[in-house]
């Protein structure tokens, strides 16, 4: 749809962009052409063809991601997604070392803990309150960690080990039937007893995510230090098997280096089920679990000069979740949502658009009635006119009914399909919002805009995009992409398994969110007041 271009909206968007930076310059709406003799302001009497449909992304790359999805997920639209999580340790030094005078090292705590995303605010009385960031529902949930026994690689073995190896959101049966756990012993067995094993059912049977600052007191009476912890998940692990696991296996050589350790303790697994206290709860945390640590203490015996008898002292050993990792996500998707996927027409376009992240779905859009081999008449007739393009966004309404109360994402993401990249219009948008990183380049935009606290719609500035098609005979009208986002600053892509309408790989912020919304489309059924549409401000030579 094109509007006419005037000066009271070249008042509005220089105040606008004012108050968005003071220590940006940018190339204002009609700077170069008010008063300009050349050119007058027309409005045209046709519009561009626009047509955006559905795809599906079953199954993508997701291993050592920056942040990974972590819970049960139940959403109205879209479905209700499991995501689990399996990652490697790594020793902080190598081969360590335990000493044995009298007695054998003695582990007597296993703590794991991983940092939430989280807010303090501390009260008068120095007392700290938190709010947890990125955390959807607060359910009980059943928790499970198991010992890893799938094999991580680093690199493919048949690329001859020259490139990395990927892992994938569909894995979940690999980490399943390789799990082990504790045996009656603590010896590690095939489908043994999960190690968070604790008789407090907030640790394994009834998890929550809890915004509590952690305590952690060591010693006792006048010797006793508590050391405050930011909200995670911290439990405790089954010492017997890491008496076994790291104690015996220090001395069998199986710590010796990094790389023997991987292949001998092959890593946690993050198990999630519903919990037995909230058979259909939902719950599902953003977390970093490279910040993970698992702290082993244990006693050991020290030499003491001229006595045969050693002092038995504490010592601990902490290991790191640095290793590689994969996020593995099982999703069942609700019948409106298998539709839409299942007939997405790249003809016709389709009537709503589903955007899901994680394994989802995203939308492609064509436009000026591009072909597939990226030919358009129209655009040609376009250039003809040789308007100059002031202004040009993508407008998309949300289907508000079809997202009912659902967390909607703060933020979608148009990027270059073919070229796997972000736009013209990104990279020529320095803004950037110290407070809230992911908003950066706001003038490029995407979004959400509320009213009474739910979405109506995500406006795209494709300024920039638009005139270079239309000024430069040689500029390719790409297809283009549309995903959610985590992030507008993660740009990176993330491989697709199974590629379809060749589309290998899809860009890493969306893999990361496991946030959804649905658009009003391009189809002519759709009122046209609530139609995906092409606005472009222009000037036109005389």
């Amino acid at each position: 749809m094109f509007t006419k271009f005037n000066l009271k909206l070249v008042s509005v968007i220089l105040v606008s962009v004012t108050a968005i930076s003071c220590d940006e310059d940018y190339n204002t709406i009609g700077t170069d052409v008010i008063g300009d003799s050349h050119y007058t302001f027309e409005t045209p009497d046709n519009a561009t063809t626009i047509v955006a449909y559905n795809h599906s992304i079953d199954i993508v790359q997701s291993n050592n991601l920056e942040v990974n999805q972590f819970g049960i997920y139940n959403n109205s639209t879209f479905g209700k997604t499991v995501a689990q999580f399996a990652t490697q340790l790594t020793l902080p030094n190598p081969a360590p070392t335990f000493t044995n005078i009298t007695a054998a090292p003695l582990v007597t705590e296993v703590i794991l803990y991983i940092p939430y995303f989280s807010t303090a605010t501390t009260a008068a009385d120095g007392v700290k309150t938190f709010t947890l960031d990125s955390i959807k529902g607060n359910s009980k949930l059943k928790l499970s960690i198991f010992e890893n026994g799938y094999l991580m690689k680093d690199f493919d073995p048949t690329s001859n080990f020259t490139v990395a190896q990927k892992y994938y959101t569909n894995q979940t049966n690999d980490f399943e039937l390789h799990k082990r756990g504790a045996g009656a012993l603590g010896e590690s067995i095939s489908n043994g007893e999960r190690l968070n094993n604790s008789i407090a059912v907030k640790e394994n049977d009834e998890f929550v995510f809890d915004a509590t600052e952690i305590s952690e007191t060591t010693g006792t009476g006048t010797t006793a230090i508590t050391t405050k912890y930011n909200p995670g998940i911290y439990l405790k692990l089954n010492l017997e098997f890491f008496q076994k696991k790291i104690i015996d296996g220090a001395s069998n050589g199986d710590l010796a280096n990094n790389n023997v350790f991987k292949n001998y303790f092959r890593g946690l697994y993050f198990k999630v089920e519903q919990s037995a206290a909230d058979l259909t709860g939902s719950s599902l945390a953003m977390i970093n679990f490279n910040g993970g640590t698992i702290k082993i203490k244990y006693k050991e015996d020290k030499a003491v000069e001229n006595s045969v008898i050693p002092e038995r002292v504490d010592k601990e050993l902490v290991l790191t979740m640095s290793g590689n990792s994969v996020n593995v996500l099982e999703h069942q998707k609700t019948a409106n949502y298998t539709n839409a996927l299942a007939n997405a027409s790249a003809i016709t376009g389709d009537e709503k658009l589903y955007l899901k992240g994680g394994a989802g779905s995203m939308a492609i859009i064509d436009l000026f009635g591009r072909d597939a081999n990226g030919l358009s008449a129209e655009l040609n007739t376009y250039r003809a006119k040789g308007w100059l393009i002031n202004e040009a966004n993508l407008t998309f309404t949300i289907d508000k009914d079809e997202m009912g109360t659902n967390p909607e994402p703060n933020r979608i993401y148009l990027y270059d399909l073919n070229n796997k990249r972000p736009l013209v219009d990104f990279f020529n948008d320095n803004t950037s919002n110290s407070f809230k990183p992911k908003y950066g380049k706001i003038i490029h935009g995407g979004i959400i805009k509320k009213e009474t606290s739910r979405g109506i719609s995500y406006k795209i500035r494709i300024t920039n995009h638009i005139s270079n098609l239309l000024k430069n005979a040689d500029s390719t009208n790409v297809r283009l992409g549309l995903v959610v986002t985590e992030s507008i600053n993660i740009i990176n892509n993330a491989a697709v398994k199974n590629p379809t309408q060749n589309i290998k790989a899809i860009p890493l912020g969306s893999v990361l969110s496991p946030l959804g919304t649905v658009l009003y489309g391009s189809r002519n059924s759709v009122p046209l007041d609530k139609r995906l549409k092409l606005e472009i401000y222009y000037t036109k030579p005389n």
